[in-house]
């Protein structure tokens, strides 16, 4: 890994801000989408980043807590926010440049009436159960990848349907752009990191424990199929007392359409649940056994 800058990033807050910064970088540039509140998986994205941006590149994190991702009941005004402790990590881990805009920067002409249609992928599992949360994801990325014009971006397996949805939107509308992902990252518990589990009570966290246990069992059933693999993850996460599941899936990584019972290969095990007031989301990588072929179930983190 290359060492860390000596001097704090550029703060850019406004578009010109960006692209007098973007001007001075030295490609490979790598880009780093965020919505702030960083924590040790944002850390493992701008580690991953500058890896890949070697030592003549240079990283872009962009902070943006995107309101069109959000629906009207959601936490928009109450999403962690620490700009200081964001900016001093990424000097801490080398970044060159910090894209930090307000809404009216990003969406100077209030909501935008052009986005991003994400297509029937965006309409399962999290799209279901948040309607126009991934229009929002893509709109968001398209404009920051039109505005930072990197050459690499960087996102986390833990936002798997995201992860697909941008692939997929970049591969579509041709923008010569690589997406590289970054294994799950987790607390000493298990709990997959999040800026969200800053909401989570003592009790609460222990119910939210059930996700990674769930997923863990689910994983462990791999040789037996995609149904042991749903029945034992389910069974997990319904037998934890105040536990509000949303799904649990067993889906094809690349579309996100359910495997059918003789599947076998490459699976994701996803699932979405709610504990107190904090909807959390998590998945595993699945190897799943055919006829000839034997299970060996795998975390994201293996990938």
């Amino acid at each position: 890994m290359r060492p860390p800058a000596t001097s704090a990033p550029v703060l850019a807050t406004t578009r010109r801000d960006l692209a007098a910064a973007r001007a001075g970088l030295a490609a490979p540039v790598v880009l780093v989408p965020t919505m702030g509140a960083l924590h040790a998986g944002h850390r493992a994205l701008i580690r991953a980043a500058g890896t890949v941006a070697g030592r003549a590149g240079s990283v872009i994190v962009s902070i943006f807590i995107n309101p069109l991702q959000f629906r009207p009941a959601e936490d928009l005004d109450r999403y962690p926010r620490s700009l200081d402790d964001d900016l001093a990590m990424c000097a801490a881990e080398g970044v060159r440049a910090v894209f930090a805009p307000t809404a009216a920067e990003m969406y100077p002409g209030g909501r935008p009436e052009v986005t991003v249609d994400p297509g029937p992928m965006g309409q399962v599992l999290e799209g279901e159960f948040r309607p126009g949360f991934f229009r929002g994801v893509l709109t968001v990325v398209l404009k920051l990848f039109h505005l930072a014009r990197p050459d690499i971006a960087v996102f986390g397996d833990k936002d798997a349907q995201q992860l697909a949805l941008v692939r997929r939107m970049v591969s579509d509308m041709d923008l010569g752009i690589t997406i590289k992902s970054v294994p799950t990252v987790r607390d000493a518990d298990g709990l997959a990191t999040s800026s969200r589990n800053s909401y989570l009570t003592p009790g609460a966290r222990a119910q939210a424990l059930a996700i990674p246990r769930a997923l863990h069992a689910g994983g462990a059933r791999a040789a037996e199929g995609a149904q042991a693999v749903l029945a034992a993850a389910r069974h997990v996460l319904l037998a934890e007392p105040g536990l509000a599941t949303d799904y649990v899936a067993v889906v094809d990584p690349a579309t996100f359409t359910p495997v059918g019972p003789g599947h076998a290969g490459p699976a994701l095990l996803v699932a979405a649940a709610t504990a107190g007031t904090t909807r959390l989301i998590d998945n595993v990588s699945v190897m799943l056994a055919g006829p000839d072929t034997e299970g060996h179930p795998r975390d994201a983190a293996d990938h």
